[in-house]
């Protein structure tokens, strides 16, 4: 796998499905989120949400309209929800210790039609400081839940997040949008574009070995870093509707969508194939430390996922095809469920480690 052949007309534009359908949390996920610290019972869900009386445009610093709109309740249910929504958030934030939701307060509710989720965004404020945090509830789908618990597991950032029947609530991920980068800060003087082509063929790696789709510009964000005489850029995935769903291969890489040409020729630039190839080793090093770190926890989500129904037979059959031939493995046509195929793409992606040889993948 490679950066540098791809060039601005390389392929077909990559679009994923237009809607995905949510699937349910089988039993034996839910007993592995109740073990695992994810499913509590919650005081409001997702549907309680949509119980507002009136909604109006959300518009940037810049006066811009936003996919988002700010909704607004009668005074009998807003009660209700502040109380219950600063409960959610300590549950979220410090283990359900109420001691400090005194100094906290509900500043606004934003919906979000666009997309997938369609989630609801809680804005929670502190009364003393007016410093303010978010957290997101969405409707529970298990190909997400097992999107968030992979990438907790398996990349080098953390998540928090908390599930209860229907409702799925997440912490905020921090950072600067993709599209956003790309537009106001990629082409400024103090960038540098060396560490960033390096992060993104990292963060390429990362989703394509996981299989997580649809990372296109606007479903990840840019961190950076200060760092001695420079900074440093971490590239974090902030959508996970798309956890092993397709059937495309290219929909797992990053690399090939047009919202992201501008980091792809970036790379191009200022990397050549023996870099490439080092910064992708690096990554899958470090994404076995981590299997071997957690071995017991990823064997258990693995072994509940390998049975389990997020995507239909055409797409399995498909992304089974395309990895046979991609890999000239004939393994993976042995496979009937995503949750086999990841398995199976781990293998072989990290077979050359060290680390995970002696004892298999977990």
């Amino acid at each position: 796998m490679s950066l540098i052949d791809l060039t601005a007309n390389d392929a077909k534009p990559l679009r994923p499905s237009r809607k995905k359908p949510f699937f349910p949390v089988k039993e034996e996920l839910n007993d592995y989120l109740i073990k695992h610290g994810r499913a509590i019972n919650l005081p409001c869900g997702y549907n309680d949400l949509f119980r507002f009386n009136y909604a109006v445009p959300l518009r940037d610093k810049a006066g811009n309209d936003t996919y988002w709109e700010t909704v607004s309740y009668d005074s009998r249910e807003w009660d209700y929800l502040r109380e219950s929504l600063v409960r959610i958030y300590a549950a979220l934030k410090t283990e359900g210790d109420l001691s400090f939701t005194e100094q906290l307060d509900v500043a606004r509710i934003d919906f979000c039609g666009f997309g997938n989720s369609q989630p609801f965004r809680i804005r929670i404020v502190n009364k003393f400081n007016d410093n303010y945090d978010h957290y997101y509830i969405k409707p529970i789908d298990a190909s997400r839940v097992y999107g968030l618990e992979l990438e907790h597991l398996l990349s080098p950032n953390r998540i928090t997040f908390l599930a209860n029947k229907d409702t799925l609530v997440e912490e905020h991920i921090p950072g600067i949008p993709g599209d956003v980068f790309i537009e106001q800060h990629m082409h400024k003087p103090d960038a540098n574009p060396i560490r960033l082509a390096k992060e993104f063929v990292k963060f390429n790696e990362r989703c394509f070995v996981r299989l997580l789709g649809d990372m296109r510009a606007y479903n990840f964000i840019v961190n950076i870093t200060p760092d001695i005489e420079d900074v440093q850029y971490r590239i974090r995935a902030i959508d996970f509707d798309q956890q092993s769903y397709e059937g495309r291969r290219n929909l797992y890489l990053p690399q090939f969508f047009k919202e992201n040409f501008p980091f792809v020729q970036t790379a191009q630039k200022y990397l050549n194939k023996s870099s490439i190839a080092q910064y992708q080793a690096e990554e899958r090093t470090l994404i076995a430390f981590r299997i071997k770190s957690s071995r017991a926890r990823i064997k258990e989500l693995l072994d509940i996922l390998r049975d389990d129904i997020i995507a239909p037979d055409h797409k399995v059959k498909q992304l089974s095809e395309e990895l046979a031939e991609y890999f000239n493995q004939p393994t993976f046509l042995r496979c009937t469920t995503m949750g086999q195929l990841i398995e199976s793409q781990l293998k072989q992606t990290l077979r050359k480690s060290q680390l995970l040889t002696s004892q298999g993948i977990y």
